[in-house]
């Protein structure tokens, strides 16, 4: 291959390599936008239905571990679970393996509420899949969770880097 041909082909998977992250923002700012459209029906703030979601898919858990997994200060993880606690959406209960300790778990009888109104969206990547055979769909998964585990290991490394402020 020649060295005009090799840049050539350098340039063009830097050009790729760009549009695939801008993409990837763009996705992130419309998926953090059709939360916060949801979290409004619900009358759940941002942060809480963030929270939300992480105990319906990880959960139960205690809150400290909570508090971890979201970013958050275990301060303002107290006020998150009150403020779900209330609404409905959550329970604290006391942890069978160890009965001093708490786990909080969300009510899986409202998750309903939470499907129905991501069912648009749920509609349009069923259509947007049914459009690649099986290799690519098992790529395109394989891509979201390597790039998924990525933005974790960057949001890990900056938790753990102290503040410049």
């Amino acid at each position: 291959m020649s060295s005009v041909s090799q840049s050539r082909d350098n340039r063009q998977r830097r050009r790729s390599t760009t549009a695939i992250k801008e993409s990837l923002r763009e996705l992130s700012i419309q998926l953090s936008l059709l939360n916060h459209q949801v979290g409004g029906r619900l009358g759940v703030k941002d942060a809480d239905f963030d929270c939300l979601d992480l105990i319906n898919r990880h959960g139960p858990m205690s809150p400290s571990a909570l508090a971890r997994r979201a970013g958050q200060h275990p301060a303002t993880m107290t006020g998150v679970l009150d403020r779900l606690e209330r609404a409905g959406w959550i329970t604290r209960e006391r942890d069978p393996a160890d009965r001093r300790a708490v786990q909080v778990r969300a009510l899986k009888e409202r998750n309903a509420e939470i499907f129905g109104l991501y069912a648009g969206m749920n509609e349009a990547m069923d259509d947007l899949c049914a459009g690649y055979d099986e290799a690519q769909l098992a790529l395109l998964a394989e891509f979201l969770d390597r790039a998924t585990a990525a933005g974790r290991h960057a949001t890990d490394a900056l938790a753990d880097r102290p503040s410049d402020g």
